[in-house]
């Protein structure tokens, strides 16, 4: 398969980059500064990944990265007070996936996940798994979701992380859940970027039915 990434120098895009090239997809790891992290200097030399500056508000930056695409990751997070301009990146990126035919799956954020204290409020509004500084990136992902959805098409995919998504080690397992937060025995949710990364992988490889879902550590 042809996998474009959209944001593929950050933590959890250089990852996916790295599963995907590794099962044998050619990858293309599209960043606005594609040599702007140590990972992205060594997918710059790797067989089959071909690294691509992009804009993604640009429209046609984005249709040369989905270019022959099968499948599209966008994995980009809100700034500080940069919501609007997040959401207009998402949706920029929804009409061009759209328009080339190319089913998106989007890593969002925990937020919009029902907590497990309270199935009828989201994990946003969950102080044990969402600390107030980070309430507002959260609410971005609240947003982002609603935005999908609110889109006139229906190609895309979005999978919730769980509340703790850190680099660890790739285990290859992970659980599997729809729209509420998965936690642990020990009552955590979390889950390593590399598994993330697995899990992300085998939905483009083997696409499921469901339209948010979200994985977490065994």
């Amino acid at each position: 398969m042809r996998i474009t990434v959209i944001g593929a120098t950050g933590m959890v895009g250089s990852c996916i980059v790295d599963e995907a090239a590794n099962r044998g997809h050619n990858v293309v790891a599209a960043s606005r500064h594609p040599n702007s992290t140590s990972t992205s200097s060594t997918t710059a030399t790797r067989p089959r990944v071909q690294p691509m500056t992009v804009d993604a508000r640009v429209a046609s930056d984005l249709d040369i990265a989905l270019t022959d695409a099968d499948a599209a990751v966008l994995t980009v997070r809100a700034a500080p007070g940069q919501t609007t301009q997040f959401l207009s990146l998402t949706e920029a990126v929804l009409s061009a996936t759209a328009h080339a035919q190319v089913p998106l799956l989007i890593i969002g954020g925990a937020g919009p996940l029902q907590s497990p204290n309270d199935p009828e409020s989201f994990v946003l509004d969950d102080p044990e798994f969402v600390a107030e500084e980070w309430r507002e990136l959260a609410a971005a992902s609240v947003a982002q979701l609603e935005a999908c959805r609110n889109h006139s098409t229906d190609h895309w995919a979005y999978l919730s992380p769980p509340a703790v998504l850190e680099p660890g080690a790739c285990l290859g397992e992970y659980r599997r859940g729809t729209t509420a937060l998965l936690v642990g025995q020990d009552g955590r949710s979390r889950i390593s970027v590399e598994d993330l990364a697995v899990a992300v992988v085998d939905e483009i490889e083997v696409p499921s039915a469901e339209r948010h879902f979200t994985v977490a550590s065994r």
